[in-house]
């Protein structure tokens, strides 16, 4: 049985996966950069190890570093949490062949899903229902107008190795399939050492909806329910909230059955998401498959009850899985929001910098997997997401309620973040009514950048923030000789709008 796992990542999933290694009584070791020598995960873990420089391609992203130092502190097993190596089949496969317990899937498993042309030709002979597309890549200009032209427009042209929103154009104009295809291939080269694309018929009015998967290495798959993930901007995720309010029960049922059938066609082992593209009218086909742990697992667990990490370990231990598909059921809902330092009035730039003041949310239904704390200062060359808030509630409009109660208690000076960005989805009427898909944040985006539009609550806030700052630095600089705050004043903030509304 493993007793003590390395996790080869960082920041927030990093102290998550260790929080349930504790749980269990297994050995946490971390592993930082030079940026990381004071991040949570390193005060978290039993162990800690330097890897090397800040870039992660110096140091997160070296196997040879992640695999010596496993062998150094003697850990069974290697964690790869999101990210970095989490869908790296080379990794996987170093990994088996050290004597190392990778807790994931196999190389071969990951390459199958992890190339996304792979992926649509193996999940075609599943009979799940794939987007109308090719399952070769794109050979040359000429190629590609003829292969765009039979599918007609609107189409995306994808990178077959893609992720994160990487190496993605959506074309609706003949003069611009060539640009597009070219930009895609570059970024793409760029992103991930592989220039293939495909292209894939652009689903109007999509919906963005995946299912959680389960499988042990007895043959064993479930599905978790899903996933609804179409708050987001750049292809990238915004807001996820469990059950969709977009799904009935006979749909739900039906995806799920087809979840599982690509997790056994790709010979699955561990955790994995199946992602799917739904239309208005309940049409949906298989997207692609992460082969790895979710950013938004969180929600999953809070419904359904299940820790997904360490139904992980125990599948990497070679146990059965822990619960029957008849076992299962959904309840309540949960939304999950996504903070980053990131400046939404500058075009969502990152915010490197110091945390000068956090107050995190607390209260019934609400949890805060995060890694910042005051005085830490953000690196810039990582990610800009710096924790992720959850709630629960028996209802979703419960659940949005809470959310919009943590957000006012969540405060974060020194930097920029989206908390007040995300504040302003929770006052949207299409998110309050479920009525959003992938096109949300477009659509209302007036609404979301313009402070007049927010409720009474957020306006009031905005402006009495701004009032209290200024009158704390004119006060700073009368007794310091210098102009800032200390970060104290959201909480006279929260007093003063108490008072206002008496």
């Amino acid at each position: 049985m493993i007793k003590k796992v390395l996790v080869a990542n960082r920041g927030e999933i990093a102290v998550r996966v260790m929080r349930t290694c504790r749980e269990m009584g297994i050995t946490s070791v971390a592993v930082f950069s030079d940026a990381d020598r004071n991040s949570m995960h390193v005060r978290y873990a039993d162990e800690a190890y330097h890897i090397g420089p800040s870039p992660s391609n110096e140091s997160y992203l070296v196997i040879d570093k992640i695999i010596k130092t496993a062998k150094k502190s003697k850990a069974d097993a290697i964690h790869p949490g999101y990210g970095f190596l989490s869908e790296n089949a080379v990794f996987s496969d170093r990994c088996k062949k050290e004597g190392i317990i990778f807790i994931g899937p196999s190389s071969h498993s990951i390459s199958t899903m992890g190339d996304k042309i792979t992926a649509r030709r193996t999940i075609t002979k599943a009979g799940v229902p794939v987007v109308p597309g090719t399952t070769d890549p794109l050979t040359s200009d000429e190629d590609a107008l003829k292969v765009i032209k039979k599918i007609g427009l609107p189409v995306m042209i994808k990178a077959s190795a893609g992720g994160g929103g990487k190496g993605i154009r959506l074309v609706k104009k003949e003069e611009d399939i060539i640009p597009s295809l070219r930009a895609a291939k570059s970024e793409a080269k760029a992103a991930f050492s592989n220039d293939e694309v495909y292209v894939e018929k652009y689903i109007q009015s999509p919906h963005h909806i995946e299912f959680q998967i389960l499988a042990d290495r007895h043959g064993n798959v479930i599905h978790l329910f899903e996933r609804e993930c179409s708050v987001q901007r750049r292809h990238q995720k915004v807001i996820e909230e469990t059950p969709s309010p977009l799904m009935n029960p006979e749909i739900r049922a039906e995806m799920g059955k087809h979840a599982v059938a690509v997790a056994k066609a790709a010979d699955y082992e561990g955790a994995g998401t199946i992602e799917f593209i739904v239309d208005d009218n309940l049409n949906y086909y298989f997207l692609e498959m992460n082969t790895r742990l979710q950013v938004e697992h969180p929600i999953t667990e809070r419904v359904v009850g299940i820790d997904l990490v360490k139904e992980q370990i125990n599948i990497a231990n070679g146990l059965k899985l822990s619960y029957k598909q008849e076992e299962l059921s959904q309840n309540g809902h949960a939304i999950e929001c996504r903070i980053y330092a990131e400046d939404p009035d500058k075009n969502f730039i990152p915010s490197p910098g110091i945390i000068q003041h956090i107050s995190e949310p607390l209260g019934f239904g609400v949890r805060h997997d995060g890694y910042v704390y005051e005085g830490y200062e953000i690196p810039m060359f990582y990610d800009p997401l710096i924790s992720k808030l959850i709630v629960w509630g028996k209802t979703r409009q419960e659940a949005i309620d809470r959310m919009k109660r943590a957000l006012f208690t969540y405060k974060i000076t020194g930097i920029k973040t989206t908390i007040k960005f995300l504040e302003r989805i929770m006052n949207t009427p299409d998110f309050i009514n479920g009525n959003y898909n992938t096109h949300f944040i477009e659509k209302n985006h007036a609404f979301l950048q313009d402070v007049d539009k927010c409720d009474g609550d957020c306006k009031a806030m905005a402006i009495i923030a701004a009032f209290i700052d200024h009158t704390n630095r004119i006060a700073g600089a009368q007794s310091t000789g210098t102009s800032g705050s200390d970060g104290s004043n959201w909480k006279s903030c929260g007093r003063r709008k108490s008072m206002i509304r008496l």
